[in-house]
Formats: C-alpha cells, sequence, structure tokens
C-alpha cells in the first residue's frame, strides 16, 4: 500500500536556495510510491497549525524538509501520537537528521529513508519557561551560546553560518561569566559562575559543534554541560574542541545526567533546536519514547 506522506517545507531554509532541491525530493518520494501533500505555512505559527492538521488526518508519516528549526516545529505536531517524523535535512543546521543518521548531505538518499518506513522510537524534552510549554528533540543552549544566536537573529547581513560567526564576534567582546543556578532532579542547587549551559537529548548544535557528544536520544536521561568562568583568552583557545567533542576534558567542563533539569541565570535567553524558547528560568524534563522517526 501507498504511503501517505505529509511533506512540510520551510521555503526559507538556507535563504531559500533549497527550494530547488524540493521537486527532485518530491520526484523521487512519489517514484518511491509515495502519495504526497506538501504544506507550507505563512509563518511558524500557520505551518505549526497547518502541520497538526495534517497530522490529525493519521498520514504514514510528517516529513520536514528542512533544518534543525522546521524539525522543532514538527516535534510539536507528531510527539506523543503514532504518526512518525521523517526528516529530509536542507537547512543551516541538520544536526538532529546528523545524530540520528539521517544523511545529511544528499537530499534523495534522505528520502530513500523516508521510504523505507522504518521508525526509531525516541525521546523528546518538554520545556517549560515563563512564555510556555513546548518540546525540543536536539540541545537547549543558554548563555554565550544563546546570546550569539539573539545577536544572529538581529544581523540582516552576511546570511548562512557567517552571521554567527559575525554575532560570535560581536558577543565575545562584551561578553563576562554569568551567575548560574542549576538543579539536577530536584537535588541541591549547583551555583557555579559559567560561560554557557547546555541540556542534550542530542550531541550536538550549531552545524557541527558537539558540545553535549556522550548525549543519546533514547537513554531516557538529559545530558548537562557547563562551561565555567573561563579568561576570553582561555575560552577562545577551548572553544573550538567542541567540534570534536574533546572540551569536556577540560578542568572547567562540567557533565551530568539527569532527568529533570532547572536552570536559572540573570539576563539570559534559552534557545532549544537553535529556536527562541524564552528567558531562564527553564525546567527540562525528558519526554522517554515520546518520538517515532524514520532513520
Amino acid at each position: 500500500m501507498a504511503p501517505q506522506l505529509a511533506l512540510l517545507v520551510n521555503p526559507a531554509a538556507r535563504g531559500g536556495r533549497t527550494l530547488r532541491l524540493l521537486d527532485p525530493v518530491a520526484r523521487r518520494l512519489r517514484a518511491g510510491g509515495a502519495e504526497l501533500s506538501v504544506i507550507v505555512g505563512v509563518d511558524a505559527a500557520d505551518a505549526l497549525e497547518r502541520a497538526c492538521a495534517a497530522v490529525a488526518e493519521r498520514p504514514d508519516a510528517l516529513v520536514a524538509f528542512g533544518g534543525d528549526g522546521l524539525v522543532h516545529l514538527a516535534v510539536q505536531a507528531v510527539a506523543g501520537t503514532d504518526v512518525p517524523l521523517g526528516i529530509i535535512p536542507a537547512g543551516t543546521g541538520n544536526d538532529i537528521a546528523g545524530a540520528l543518521g539521517v544523511p545529511g548531505k544528499d537530499p534523495i538518499a534522505a528520502a530513500r529513508t523516508v521510504l523505507r518506513m522504518r521508525p526509531r522510537v525516541i525521546d523528546a524534552v518538554g520545556v517549560s519557561s515563563g512564555t510556555g510549554q513546548e518540546l525540543f528533540a536536539g540541545v537547549l543552549c543558554s548563555g554565550f551560546d544563546s546570546r550569539v544566536n539573539e545577536r544572529a537573529n538581529e544581523l540582516t547581513w552576511p546570511t548562512g553560518m557567517a552571521r554567527y560567526l559575525v554575532a560570535t564576534v560581536q558577543e565575545l567582546r562584551a561578553f563576562e561569566p554569568i551567575p548560574f543556578r542549576v538543579t539536577l532532579d530536584g537535588g541541591e542547587p549547583i551555583e557555579r559562575e559559567a560561560m554557557m549551559v547546555a541540556v542534550a537529548n542530542t550531541g550536538s548544535y550549531g552545524a557541527g559543534m558537539r558540545v553535549c557528544p556522550g548525549a543519546l536520544p533514547d537513554d531516557g536521561l538529559l545530558d548537562v554541560v557547563m562551561v565555567g568562568a573561563l579568561s576570553k583568552r582561555e575560552f577562545l583557545r577551548v572553544f573550538p574542541r567542541v567540534y570534536r567533542g574533546s572540551h569536556i576534558t577540560h578542568p572547567a567542563v562540567s557533565v551530568w545526567q539527569a532527568r529533570s533539569v532547572t536552570l536559572e541565570a540573570p539576563g539570559v535567553v534559552a534557545y532549544a533546536d537553535g529556536e527562541r524558547i524564552g528567558p531562564v528560568p527553564v525546567t527540562c524534563e525528558i519526554r522517554p519514547g515520546m518520538l517515532r522517526v524514520l532513520t
């Protein structure tokens, strides 16, 4: 029987450059026997409403054609249902797809993965903040990295990853360590000055930065990494190691695992899957087995 697929598209992925891949991907899915409906929202809220409506019709999968931000949106629609999520990476950051073994550089290969219709059960993370509750599948960041995100979102030029490099340089000039309060599983709070704290279900973010290299998406646990207070010179020396995941051996870096994590800090905004969650404090709780993903 032909699979019924709802294809959720982000027309702005990579500045709109990936739209040229949409027709070949749609052709490949249809050639593989899929019956396809395409969903494009006028904005994020409209896209989510349309995605939820599509999931209510019980397709065989909701397929996100975009980057981590679109996957984040799709997670809100499919979590807790029996509709699996397919991913065709087509964004600036495709870290969630990479963590799940979805081909990241070949959308046609990713389409073939979808057509195999082999779901894997993974965890989601519920995050509560002053702005409400939602879910994420990858990494929540707070501190230096989230402030870089804030700056990057205000820039109109350059585009793509270059925008984040510019924002990183700008933020580093002004950045000072932040007093964090971290509570794991309701225990005694950990109070330290830190550069950043990440809470992770998967290992990487920011297009390949392995901030929590030991995180597994199906172990029922959150990985928490805190980079303690460092001089700017030392931070610049250590930070590139995040691409190898070797930063966790630095004496200023602490790593924990927990089922729930509460972060408190002044003047900090949290981002998850690259999307703005809202000002800290936030509480993250693991939701074991809440997602089915085609891998």
